[in-house]
């Protein structure tokens, strides 16, 4: 994996960003948009962390730490680069400045029909937790 480079994202990423998880993530978000990743990256320079192999963006992954919890979100590797322990590398480096910035836990957000990523994330270590369920609310029409 010595080819593989991980690095917080650029303001001059979103595109490509946007980009790759319309191809290779799961799902869309309410913030898939150029504000929404531009708005991210110039609130937390860290949180998003992308790996390249030769120039190429093959994985995301959101870290995003409040001070009080660890979210994990988007992790996405490239159809044609999985199960070459990209998501790995991209959780262990999210895990890394979780502990660094005092983190405790992580929690990750997996849609309940990918099943694939249930594995994946159950492989890394998480586990689901049975007891809490998600609400949300739109704040924009």
């Amino acid at each position: 994996m010595s080819d593989l480079l991980i690095r917080a994202a650029a303001p001059a990423d979103a595109q490509a960003v946007l980009a790759f998880w319309a191809h290779a993530a799961e799902g869309t978000s309410i913030s898939d948009d150029p504000d929404g990743v531009a708005r991210l990256i110039a609130r937390d320079p860290d949180a998003l962390l992308l790996a390249e192999r030769d120039g190429t963006l093959v994985g995301t992954v959101i870290a995003g730490f409040d001070g009080w919890r660890c979210h994990l979100y988007r992790l996405a590797v490239h159809p044609g680069h999985r199960r070459q322990g990209i998501a790995t590398a991209l959780l262990d480096a999210a895990e890394q400045r979780f502990t660094r910035l005092g983190g405790r836990r992580g929690d990750a957000m997996v849609l309940e029909r990918n099943e694939q990523a249930h594995g994946a994330w159950a492989a890394a270590g998480y586990a689901r937790e049975q007891h809490w369920r998600r609400w949300t609310k739109p704040l924009t029409a």
